[in-house]
């Protein structure tokens, strides 16, 4: 008799401190196959650095993360993790086309030489068209539209064919039709199989966008369908506001989280992908 399958994420109790300040205070959480999973949660909650621990480009002081059962380390190598910077993180002088940016996501695939073969050229082709920027394939990523951008790096996790990705406020800053591209394509990603999780603070999207949501505010307050987390009473505790959205008496401002080291592009992405992302270096 076989036990159940491990789940794609599971963050049990972790906690991060950058000196005197906590980022993670015991945050766990589980995502699942085919699920898309809203992150939630005020500046300073601790979100990016979730998603860093995640990552393994951040090691926690206390708790564990394995991704399907394995190290986040283990889940670079093969390539199963993908990530979606937000748009500060990235230099976007970098003199890579868009097509460069996305083929990076193939790296884990191509072997030592790290040659693109036909099957490469194939997968990023494909994934440019689910984004709707097969004509821009040779624009320098810089020159793309910040919503453009955004679907660029989906693509890049697209041709990446990672189980877990990982979007951190994908939606900051993006057109309307951007938005629609990028849902329709979590979604089919989720239809496949992929594990989705994505920060966010567009509330009202969120329900078409997420399976579930997790509020989250240096700890795991709630977890569950949206309806369920996005409870009045529930968002006053994450955001410090009364159910008619205005401020709470006493409430206080969260201090923003000090910023974690960059990541670098997917599993052994070489000194291109590295640069783009400000900060990263080879995995």
């Amino acid at each position: 008799m076989t036990g159940a399958a491990a789940p794609a994420v599971a963050v049990d109790a972790v906690t991060v401190r950058y000196g005197e300040v906590t980022a993670l205070d015991g945050a766990s959480l589980t995502l699942d196959p085919g699920c898309v999973c809203g992150l939630v949660g005020m500046n300073g909650s601790g979100k990016s650095t979730l998603f860093k621990t995640i990552m393994g480009l951040v090691k926690p002081d206390a708790g564990t993360v394995r991704i399907h059962g394995g190290s986040p380390a283990a889940a670079r190598r093969r390539g199963s993790v993908a990530y979606v910077p937000q748009a500060e993180e990235v230099d976007w002088s970098f003199p890579v086309s868009v097509r460069d940016v996305v083929m990076m996501g193939r790296y884990g695939h191509m072997g030592f030489t790290r040659r693109p073969k036909q099957a490469d050229h194939d997968a990023v082709d494909r994934a440019l068209e689910r984004v709707e920027l097969t004509e821009y394939a040779d624009r320098q990523i810089g020159r793309l539209s910040g919503g453009q951008k955004k679907r660029a790096f989906v693509a890049r996790g697209i041709a990446q064919e990672a189980s877990v990705l990982l979007l951190d406020e994908p939606f900051a800053g993006v057109d309307k039709r951007s938005e629609a591209t990028i849902t329709a394509q979590l979604r089919a990603l989720a239809d496949d199989g992929r594990s989705i999780l994505i920060s966010t603070h567009d509330l009202q999207a969120l329900p078409e966008l997420a399976d579930q949501a997790v509020l989250l505010m240096r700890r795991v307050l709630v977890h569950g369908h949206p309806s369920e987390v996005l409870r009045p009473e529930h968002l006053a505790r994450a955001f410090g506001l009364d159910v008619l959205g205005g401020t709470r008496p006493g409430a206080v401002d969260t201090p923003p989280e000090p910023a974690p080291p960059a990541p670098p592009a997917p599993a052994a992405a070489g000194a291109a992908a590295g640069a783009i992302v400000k900060g990263a270096s080879d995995a």
